[in-house]
């Protein structure tokens, strides 16, 4: 792979896939499992490789572009 291509930065693989996933947090919310963290998880689908991005905090950025660095 060329030196300016992106991919994976664990084996290079340009297919990814997302998934919208939901956490409790601690204290209260956990206690009575409320799960108020929303999260979208972008993984690699060749080694499994996943980062996590704020829901809330991702607001029309293309969150592909900050996975393939």
């Amino acid at each position: 792979m060329a030196e300016n291509e992106k991919g994976c930065v664990k084996c290079g693989s340009t297919e990814a896939g997302t998934k919208d996933v939901s956490m409790t947090g601690s204290g209260l919310s956990k206690m009575f499992d409320v799960q108020n963290n929303r999260f979208t998880v972008i993984y690699c689908e060749n080694c499994g490789y996943s980062e996590f991005y704020n829901k809330e905090a991702s607001t029309g950025s293309n969150i592909f572009d900050l996975f393939f660095g």
